[in-house]
């Protein structure tokens, strides 16, 4: 039996991929569904994988458009399940593979700490998709809490690195498209120590007149091996992000994109940014308020891995594995 996963690429994905192994619904013969880029290449590497066209936040259109393609894989794949954690894509494959007969799960993304998305709320028209809650704060009857993409992590205190080399700094925007984040460049570019050895990933922000080296994207595994040798790791609150720097042992200071300034469709990045701080797991600040006293307080935790974290039943009982 072949399980299809659903979600967009970036924080979707990154939540979905640290999830898979914990869902109970999901069979090792996995196919993923996702857009084409070098996040996905890298971390799906090795996997079935089938490329669908890019759907933006909040773009419906583009979403209903993907159903065509949606037919085609269920047809082919005839999967046992269908598993998202969203965003808009999702809306191309759950309401068709419920109208197949087809058992169909979608877990809220860890961004929204107050209640369910645009796609979420949608979904709660489709009769059958079972919802889950990554917050217990706004679980009830029709979204069961079943956990979060962060119970594996814990804050332990680090030694910071210590003064008078120049630091090693992972600055990364995440990959959402049509949306930029200059502010956090300039604030950076302000308190950054002129020695400082940057990685900039800035996703569509625009670069004009500014002199230093930066790419748009990296593929996963090269993002990833940059973060492990960071010194500190300064993000966008995007989920995928945050979890990035977290599987590397950072604790990311995390500045929030804001719908005010044209950097992202509404404020969930404030949520994520408030959620994560509270745990110790990160350092949350405005771009206004960003100092050089935060990046060093970030280096003085270390998040890890919990060995074994919980499993997450969505399953009867008598259908789980023993």
């Amino acid at each position: 039996m072949t399980s299809l996963l659903v979600a967009a690429s970036g924080g979707h994905l990154a939540q979905l991929h640290r999830l898979a192994r914990r869902l109970d619904a999901i069979e090792e013969d996995r196919v993923w569904v996702t857009f084409d880029g070098p996040q996905s290449r890298s971390l799906l590497e090795g996997e079935k994988v089938v490329f669908v066209p890019y759907v933006g936040p909040r773009d419906l259109r583009m979403a209903l458009r993907n159903t065509w393609r949606a037919r085609k894989i269920l047809t082919e794949y005839e999967p046992n399940a269908v598993v998202s954690t969203g965003s808009a894509v999702a809306m191309s494959f759950l309401p068709l593979a419920r109208l197949r007969g087809i058992p169909t799960i979608y877990v809220e993304s860890a961004a929204r700490a107050d209640g369910p998305s645009l796609t979420g709320r949608l979904l709660q028209r489709v009769p059958g998709v079972q919802r889950f809650s990554q917050y217990r704060m706004w679980a009830d009857d029709t979204w069961r809490y079943v956990g979060s993409v962060f119970d594996g992590f814990k804050p332990v205190p680090a030694t910071a690195p210590p003064v008078g080399r120049p630091l090693k700094i992972v600055v990364t925007f995440g990959l959402i498209e049509g949306y930029g984040f200059r502010r956090l460049v300039e604030r950076l570019l302000a308190i950054l120590p002129a020695d400082a050895e940057v990685l900039w990933q800035v996703g569509d922000t625009d670069m004009t007149g500014l002199t230093m080296t930066a790419c748009r994207s990296l593929p996963w595994l090269d993002l990833t091996v940059a973060m492990k040798e960071a010194d500190v790791v300064v993000a966008h609150t995007g989920i995928g992000s945050a979890i990035d720097a977290m599987e590397c042992g950072k604790c990311p200071v995390l500045v929030p994109r804001e719908a005010r300034h044209g950097e992202h469709v509404d404020d969930h990045q404030r949520q994520i940014a408030a959620e994560l701080a509270a745990a110790g797991l990160a350092i949350y600040r405005s771009a206004e308020e960003l100092t050089f006293g935060d990046l060093r307080a970030a280096m003085e935790v270390r998040v890890e891995e919990l060995s074994d974290p919980p499993m997450i039943h969505t399953l009867p009982a008598d259908r789980r594995a023993a």
